[in-house]
């Protein structure tokens, strides 16, 4: 059954910072109902997530500090897609960047939402292979951990108390599932 959406009679600006607008959304549903429904401003750019697998079997992820855990948090490499740029591109990259290595085969695995409550801004997973050398400058303050994950223990990788962040621990199990190990 298809609903029809709800009227959006206003958006407001609520809050903003360096990263983040806040907006306010005054809705009418067609049963009538009134609510007022906050998130995050569209910022119309979209980001990649990709699992690279050596040609030794071997997954590469990378250790980084998370502001929003205040730890640091073991994830696939990851950022956003530049103006321009197309999603394959970005991933390409952002391997280059966080862990040198680009690579020659990249398989999409799906496009994710995370909160579509709250985000707008969506995610395409990859998986990586055909890996080869080569190192661009990336923008992370620190340089990153690269931990190496034989994909053969990929079960105890899912369980593992560092490996916590939703889209790489669905990125693995689809990546998983397309590679024929699930």
């Amino acid at each position: 059954m298809s609903k029809q959406k709800p009227k959006i009679h206003s958006v407001t600006e609520v809050a903003k910072s360096r990263l983040f607008t806040i907006e306010s959304l005054d809705l009418s549903f067609s049963n009538g109902e009134k609510r007022v429904y906050e998130r995050m401003k569209p910022s119309g750019r979209h980001a990649v997530l990709v699992v690279p697998i050596t040609s030794d079997g071997d997954l590469l992820l990378v250790r980084e500090y998370a502001a929003g855990t205040e730890c640091y948090e073991l994830g696939f490499p990851k950022g956003l897609i530049d103006p321009g740029e197309s999603a394959s591109d970005a991933a390409n990259r952002e391997l280059k960047e966080e862990i040198g290595y680009g690579c020659k085969q990249l398989t999409p695995l799906k496009e994710v939402v995370l909160a579509p409550s709250y985000f707008s801004s969506k995610m395409t997973l990859f998986v990586g292979q055909d890996l080869y050398p080569e190192k661009l400058q990336g923008d992370e303050p620190e340089e990153l951990e690269i931990v190496r994950w034989p994909l053969s223990q990929a079960e105890e990788l899912i369980t593992h108390c560092d490996f916590s962040e939703a889209r790489s621990i669905t990125a693995l199990m689809l990546a998983l599932k397309v590679l024929g190990k699930q």
